[in-house]
């Protein structure tokens, strides 16, 4: 992303062999304010969907609405959810039809359908590439120190958990644009699950990370 719309956020999600796992932090930022504590930056479009968020809140708010409205329509038509590819492809199309006047954005799509586990990154310009493992965000290239280290092909999504509060910590650490807290979803056949913050912070005592 270019000096004009980087953000002060870390967002993160990982394929793992039963599922998806993904994390954000909470902050949002105003240049060096602290605008707000208790950002919503990850969002749950359906049961084997969700989406993670960068840059304007309310470009990000927006799109957030939008795919959950398509994919409530989509299951209405069709009697079913739609694909991880679908609803990227979707995103993508939007985003690259306002190029010229964009939303100033990063995203992260992840979920689970019939076709296995899938993660997507999406930027402003529309393009859509999957991979293993993703980061957003000025935080990112700390939380991809971690997750370059320890990401593993047969991660369990309890692995991915633990890997994805190390890596959001590590983040958070280095990066004042970042903090506040961590959300973070699990998504397997059996459906969209967020950790509250006790979960977390067991997790947290659990791998020794303290704040």
């Amino acid at each position: 992303m270019t000096e004009e719309i980087k953000t002060g956020t870390t967002t993160l999600a990982m394929v793992c062999k039963d599922g998806v796992v993904a994390g954000t932090e909470r902050r949002a930022t105003m240049g060096t304010m602290i605008a707000h504590k208790t950002t919503k930056k990850m969002f749950k479009i359906d049961e084997g969907l969700c989406l993670t968020t960068a840059g304007l809140v309310g470009d990000a708010q927006t799109l957030a609405r939008w795919l959950s409205v398509e994919s409530s329509l989509y299951k209405m038509r069709k009697g079913g959810s739609m694909s991880v590819k679908a609803a990227s492809t979707l995103m993508a199309n939007i985003l690259n039809s306002h190029k010229y006047s964009p939303y100033w954005v990063q995203l992260l799509i992840g979920g689970v359908d019939k076709e296995g586990n899938h993660v997507y990154s999406l930027d402003a310009a529309g393009g859509a590439i999957p991979d293993k493992y993703v980061g957003t965000g000025s935080g990112s290239p700390y939380a991809y120190g971690v997750l370059e280290d320890h990401y593993r092909d047969d991660l369990t999504t309890n692995d991915g958990i633990d890997l994805t509060v190390r890596a959001l910590t590590m983040a958070m650490r280095r990066d004042a644009a970042c903090g506040d807290g961590i959300d973070i979803a699990v998504i397997t056949k059996k459906g969209y699950k967020q950790l509250t913050d006790e979960e977390i912070k067991k997790r947290k005592e659990k791998i020794g990370l303290t704040e």
